[in-house]
């Protein structure tokens, strides 16, 4: 063979490799996703060099009733895959419409056993179980699937102001702000996406990137 047609035939065995490389390359850090939270940073010596790495928040432990007045953990929530947190009021107009947007979030994934939903009451004065119960029927929660939380404010305020650091006025989750956020938190309970919750096209991108989460739990 001559050398001319060899250098052909390799560059065309070469292209297809090439182009894999790339996609690959391209495909990973065009869809991983961010962290957010970062709660400090550390450094470690490697090879003789000092590097500093950020380490994430992980969303504490916690237990809440539910509408059906059983107490769901955070264990519960992420171990399957990951789950969605929204805190709302009930009656508030803002709050009416986020879980509109969450009820396209749930038909979507409903048979995704891995998702799961979990809304926390801000105002847990008013919203007991019974309230919560007729509430989750109201937007057509599924059960196992997405749960409505309340509990003591005490308990409240941990999960709202240290775990997810929503700013609370004066101390009260009643008056917590930005509650309109959603969530998107790992298997690793830290939290990967965080969302406009009254917003169609906000809600759309949770949507997406939960996918692109499930995702990479299916090619670690």
């Amino acid at each position: 063979m001559r050398p001319k047609q060899t250098l052909v035939l390799g560059l065309i065995l070469l292209v297809p490799v090439l182009a894999f490389l790339f996609l690959k390359s391209f495909g990973t850090n065009r869809y991983a996703l961010p962290t957010y939270l970062p709660d400090h940073v550390d450094s470690t010596q490697v090879d003789g060099k000092w590097q500093r790495d950020t380490v994430f928040h992980q969303i504490g432990d916690f237990r809440l009733p539910a509408q059906s007045g059983r107490e769901v953990s955070q264990a519960e929530l992420a171990d399957k895959g990951l789950y969605v947190a929204s805190f709302f009021q009930t009656g508030n107009a803002n709050y009416q419409r986020l879980n509109t947007q969450l009820m396209r979030v749930q038909e979507k994934f409903r048979r995704e056993p891995r998702v799961r939903m979990a809304s926390f009451s801000v105002d847990p004065t008013h919203d007991s179980v019974a309230v919560l119960s007729r509430y989750a029927e109201q937007f057509g929660a599924i059960a196992g699937k997405w749960f409505f939380l309340t509990g003591d404010e005490a308990s409240l305020n941990k999960v709202a102001a240290q775990e997810f650091r929503l700013p609370l006025i004066d101390g009260s989750t009643s008056g917590s702000l930005n509650s309109q956020q959603v969530f998107l938190v790992d298997k690793d309970r830290r939290v990967r996406g965080i969302y406009n919750g009254t917003s169609e096209k906000e809600i759309n991108r949770l949507m997406t990137e939960i996918e692109v989460l499930l995702y990479t739990y299916d090619h670690e």
